[in-house]
Formats: structure tokens, C-alpha cells, sequence
């Protein structure tokens, strides 16, 4: 059912990403406005809200998604919450955008699947941004034409500044390569058969216990093979690329290339420091299609099985991380709620 006038939004989680997506809503967004936000730390969500005219501080999710002045939910709280605001939204028939992850685990993104397939259609956009971003939509388009023929190979660099306090080496691939798990499965529309995680010696600059860097292949029930550079105490920027090997051709995005610098004796630019910056255009994108969507009565982008999909091969990755060797990707098949023949965008 299309809704009329401004979508009314509930933001659910006022941290770092949280906060970003309020102030999108507000700011930047057209047709949206945030009416609710929700944190377990009551005073940030009286914090955040008070800076917003007629906004309203929550600690519980489901107070907030049963208040009259809520059509939509935007979940940016931590992964082992999810489910229960997800399972709630349904209880209201919400439309929902989820941050990634889904949920931390398969097991938990299958009771979601199964919750969604329930209600007979979907009701939740998950956020897996890179979709939206400019330079990956180009590449998109560009495979889907089949100039290049039959993707071969996908190389992935992901480099990040320095981890957060309290990483481990499983978070590289369930909070990082998660995204190259995304698009890989985007980009060639092909399924994740097996992970290989490989250990270089980590950098020194790794805190200690930490395998940083890896080097991890994916195979796909299309035949190629992807690898993915992760490494995310690189000490210089984020960077993000990828470079498609095809049968006639290759294509590669993610240089960074924007202002050259001439000056005493030296040429160069810059290198973006934060993830935040470099994919605020795609965040911007995401949400905007999100709202668009949904006040046409639709929901499109990333669906609750590709959050499904990602978990699995996190859990083979992972799997690969701490056992060595290749490890299978174990998935139920694609419920008919979501083949991409039926999806609107």
C-alpha cells in the first residue's frame, strides 16, 4: 500500500552508524522525517531526540513501533539485537531498513526468513550499501550487458586505517569481508559455494592476536573465483577496490583517484580515512531508495535472504579462519519469496 505525505521513521540504535542515519533522515533525505529513536542508553536517545522537533526517546523498540506517528523502522543497532526488532516490526506490519548484518548467525537469519515468508511478502531492506554506491552500480550495469563475457575472476581490496579496540580475527570476516560477501553474490549473481582463508604473517602493526592480514577465496556455483585482501590495520586510509577479470575484457573501480597534487617536486592526493566518507554517497542513496520504496507501497534492494546467504558464508569463512583449509558454504534453497525474477529493483 503506497503511504501518503511524509514517511515517518523510527531509528532504532543512536551509535556511530545510528546517528549518521538520523542525521541523513533529517538532512539529507526527501520525503522522511525521524519521529522515534531508540537506545538502550536512555540519556543518548533523550540526547539525540531533543535536537529534533517532534521526535521521542525510547529505550524498548517495540514502545516505539506501536506509537501512532511510526510507518517505518530503521534498525542501526548492534547485530544480536536485531531479530527481536526485526520479529517486532512484523508483529506491526512495518517496513524496515536493517543494517547489516541481518542477524549475527544463519540459525537466527533463517527464523527471520521464515518469519517474512509468513507474512507472504517482504517487509525488509538490508543494508549492504556498496550497492548503491556510484562506481559499483557502474560496474553492475556494465557485467549485466555481457560486453566483457563471463566473469572469470573478482580481485577485492579492502584496507581499513587501524581495527577498533576489541577486534578478533573472526570480525575481519563477519564485520569486513561481509560486505565483499555481498557483492560478489551482486556482481555476478552467483551463490558462494566455499571459503578458503589464508594467513600471511599478520603486520606487526596488528594488535596482538590478530590475524591481520588474510587472504580469502571464494568459490561460486558459476565457476569463478573471487579472492578478497583483507587487512584492516593498514596504518595509511580505507581503501576499497575491485577489478572484474572477464572472458573478453576486465574492469576495475575503487582508485581513488579524485584531486592530483603538483607541488615542490611532488605529485599526489589523499587517501579517505573512514568508511563513513567514502561511501556517504551510497549510505545516501540506499536510504533515499529505501523511503522512495516505501511510500510506493514497495520494498526492494538487499532482501532478508541475501542477510541469510552472507551469514552462511560468514559462518564458512570463520569455519576456514580457524580450521584451515576449504570449507563449504551450507544454505537452504532460495524460497520463492525472493527470486530476483519477482523483485522490483
Amino acid at each position: 500500500m503506497a503511504r501518503q505525505g511524509t514517511l515517518q521513521v523510527a531509528v532504532v540504535g543512536t551509535g556511530k552508524m545510528g546517528a549518521d542515519h538520523v542525521r541523513r533522515v533529517q538532512e539529507v533525505v526527501s520525503g522522511a522525517r525521524v519521529t522515534a529513536v531508540v537506545d538502550v542508553d536512555a540519556e543518548r536517545a533523550k540526547d539525540v531526540a531533543a535536537r529534533i522537533d517532534g521526535c521521542t526517546a525510547y529505550s524498548d523498540p517495540a514502545a516505539a513501533m506501536s506509537a501512532a506517528d511510526v510507518d517505518a523502522v530503521l534498525i542501526a543497532s548492534p547485530g544480536p539485537a536485531h531479530e527481536a526488532a526485526l520479529l517486532t516490526a512484523f508483529e506491526h506490519d512495518l517496513p524496515v531498513l536493517c543494517e547489516k548484518p541481518l542477524t549475527p548467525d544463519s540459525a537466527s537469519a533463517l527464523r527471520v526468513l521464515e518469519a517474512e515468508q509468513k507474512l507472504g511478502r517482504r517487509r525488509v531492506q538490508v543494508g549492504f550499501m556498496r550497492r548503491y554506491d556510484a562506481e559499483y552500480m557502474k560496474l553492475k550495469s556494465l557485467l549485466n550487458t555481457g560486453q566483457l563475457g563471463r566473469p572469470l575472476m573478482l580481485h577485492n581490496r579492502h584496507r581499513n586505517l587501524a581495527s577498533p579496540p576489541g577486534w578478533r580475527s573472526e570480525m575481519l570476516i563477519n564485520d569486513s569481508v561481509v560486505h565483499e560477501m555481498d557483492v560478489t553474490r551482486w556482481l555476478l549473481g552467483q551463490e558462494i559455494t566455499a571459503v578458503t582463508v589464508l594467513r600471511p604473517t599478520p603486520s606487526a602493526n596488528a594488535p596482538d592476536g590478530i590475524q591481520d592480514p588474510q587472504f580469502v577465496v571464494f568459490e561460486t556455483d558459476g565457476g569463478a573465483i573471487v579472492d578478497v585482501e583483507i587487512f584492516v590495520n593498514c596504518g595509511f586510509g580505507y581503501q576499497v577496490q575491485a577489478e572484474v577479470v572477464c572472458e573478453r575484457g576486465t574492469a576495475r573501480i575503487g582508485d581513488g583517484h579524485a584531486m592530483v597534487t603538483n607541488m615542490a617536486g611532488r605529485w599526489g592526493g589523499t587517501i579517505i580515512q573512514d568508511y563513513l566518507e567514502r561511501f556517504a554517497d551510497a549510505y545516501d542513496r540506499e536510504v533515499q531508495a529505501w523511503v522512495d520504496a516505501t511510500r510506493r507501497g514497495e520494498v526492494i534492494g538487499p532482501s532478508v535472504w541475501d542477510g541469510y546467504a552472507v551469514a552462511a558464508v560468514c559462518e564458512a569463512g570463520v569455519r576456514a579462519l580457524a580450521e584451515g583449509g576449504r570449507v563449504p558454504v551450507d544454505m537452504v534453497e532460495r524460497p520463492a519469496l525472493y527470486d530476483v525474477s519477482r523483485q522490483p529493483g
